[in-house]
């Protein structure tokens, strides 16, 4: 049959608070891909989708062309998408002329595990639910709505709409939505469904999963999580997603995508090749192999580290250009951890102070961060560099014997062509000091109060035996340990403001302690 999708994006995903700053709420992630492709594998390849756009509209559609590049969509600027004159109802009405045949709706926070049958007869999908007075409902009659309700019905014999529907009379639909006018631009679908409803509207049961606040979004990310997923944190202004055999790299920063993609070019045997980009995210193919953190091993380590060796290619520099480096080193260090470190009391609402933690009687960080020998800090190794060096982020591939680095850096203190060698090595021991996996598990302990800050974190055995030989190798190769573990330091007290709570007071907490143990 013949037939359309329609997904409407437009809206805010005001529920979803934070997850929403940045990003359009269909591209809110679950298992590392985004709701609106769960929703799109549930149709044929040969679809026409319709998406309508509004807030953060150009990344929706950045990311549908890019991630499904043979796909059959017809995108629809919505104004005004907010405020006055807006409402699900003028979405639809704005994008009438592309659905003038039978069609699917379906709300971009839907998400359901039964088959979704073609629009050949009208038909809407029902789930039961424990708190339906915070969802539409329906009165369902031997497999057929009877009547369909607003948010706010507590009757316990109802069952919740999905917010998907099969619309066969589509003729029928759209007179209703006319005849409607401020009613069916408040109400959406649900109004011309409602006066349809002499149809025959047949009712589908099928469990069913919201995307649309924080709390039913959690259930499904755990709902869809599988075993064999990469660990990574959540960021707000940045995301990776696995959709198919293609890897997506998001950001909403244009530059720092524009930057990555150069370096590629620069580290190109040892990272995936860029197939293609846009202004805010770019596509490379899924490198077989496993996350190294999971099949970790002393000897694999030790294998990392040659290969590192190779890849650490030191840079040759004249005198100006040493001063030069000597510059970004100390501004990326200092300046950038201060900025940072600020951010982290902004966000937070909290201030530098004396504190005691884990027994300890730790100074302000301004006076540790002044003790600090910057100009050994930024006295660095100008070399070829990954910049975000640790398990997580790099591939073993046991058939090959070959190890590939993913996620790298867009540049070092705005140098795209060489960093600080010692920034990887931190990187590495930042990595095994603190696991993915152990925060994914809130395998971590946070206790801050007034009197007292105490933490801990599981390790893993294999993790404490690689710190040991690191340390070992590290001080064959004459690096210096000391620098390392306080670059390290640094790292952490760099990302807590970036992080969501309590990790974030964690990692303040074990930075600040890491600092004040190795100037002590």
């Amino acid at each position: 049959m013949n037939y359309t999708v329609f997904i409407p994006t437009a809206g805010i995903g005001s529920r979803l608070a934070d997850e929403t700053r940045n990003i359009n709420k269909s591209l809110v992630s679950a298992n590392n891909k985004p709701i609106i492709s769960h929703q799109i594998s549930s149709f044929p390849s040969d679809t026409n989708f319709v998406i309508a756009l509004g807030y953060k509209g150009n990344l929706v559609k950045e990311f549908l062309n890019l991630t499904y590049p043979k796909y059959k969509f017809s995108f629809v600027n919505v104004h005004p998408y907010e405020g006055e004159g807006s409402g699900l109802g003028f979405t639809l009405i704005s994008c009438k002329k592309y659905l003038m045949r039978p069609f699917i709706f379906i709300s971009c926070d839907t998400l359901v595990t039964k088959k979704i049958p073609p629009p050949d007869y009208d038909w809407i999908f029902y789930s039961n639910v424990k708190n339906i007075s915070e969802y539409r409902s329906l009165d369902v009659k031997k497999g057929i709505v009877t009547n369909i309700f607003e948010k706010g019905r507590s009757d316990k014999k109802l069952k919740a709409y999905t917010g998907l529907a099969g619309i066969y009379s589509y003729d029928k639909f759209w007179s209703e939505m006319s005849n409607g006018k401020k009613k069916a631009i408040e109400q959406g679908e649900s109004y011309a469904l409602r006066k349809m409803l002499d149809n025959q509207i047949k009712a589908i049961h099928s469990p069913w999963f919201d995307s649309g606040n924080k709390d039913s979004l959690q259930i499904l990310r755990k709902k869809f999580r599988s075993k064999d997923s990469p660990n990574i944190l959540p960021k707000e202004n940045e995301a990776i997603w696995f959709v198919g055999n293609n890897a997506i790299k998001f950001s909403i920063d244009k530059n720092f995508i524009k930057e990555r993609v150069q370096r590629s070019k620069k580290i190109q045997d040892f990272v995936p090749k860029i197939i293609s980009h846009t202004p805010n995210m770019y596509k490379y193919n899924k490198v077989d192999g496993d996350v190294l953190s999971k099949v970790i091993s002393v000897p694999l380590f030790l294998k990392l580290l040659k290969t590192s060796e190779n890849f650490w290619k030191i840079k040759k520099l004249n005198k100006a250009k040493k001063i030069a480096f000597k510059k970004e080193c100390l501004f990326f260090y200092k300046n950038k951890t201060i900025d940072r470190i600020n951010q982290f009391y902004l966000k937070f609402k909290t201030k530098d102070k004396n504190e005691i933690i884990n027994g300890k009687k730790v100074p302000t960080l301004e006076l540790l961060i002044n003790k600090i020998d910057w100009d050994d800090i930024s006295n660095g190794i100008p070399s070829r560099f990954h910049g975000d060096y640790h398990f997580e982020n790099i591939l073993w591939n046991n058939k090959d014997k070959l190890f590939t680095f993913l996620d790298w850096r867009q540049n070092f203190s705005g140098n795209l062509n060489y960093g600080d060698l010692y920034y990887d090595l931190a990187k590495l021991m930042h990595g095994l000091i603190v696991s993915h996996d152990a925060v994914n598990k809130n395998q971590f302990i946070i206790d801050w109060s007034k009197k007292e800050i105490k933490y801990s974190i599981y390790r893993k055995k294999v993790l404490k035996d690689c710190e040991l030989y690191f340390t070992k190798w590290i001080t064959l190769n004459n690096y210096s340990l000391k620098k390392v573990n306080i670059i390290c330091a640094l790292i952490f007290l760099n990302i807590a403001s970036l992080h969501h709570l309590p990790y974030s007071l964690f990692l303040y907490a074990l930075g600040k302690d890491m600092l004040h143990s190795e100037l002590n």
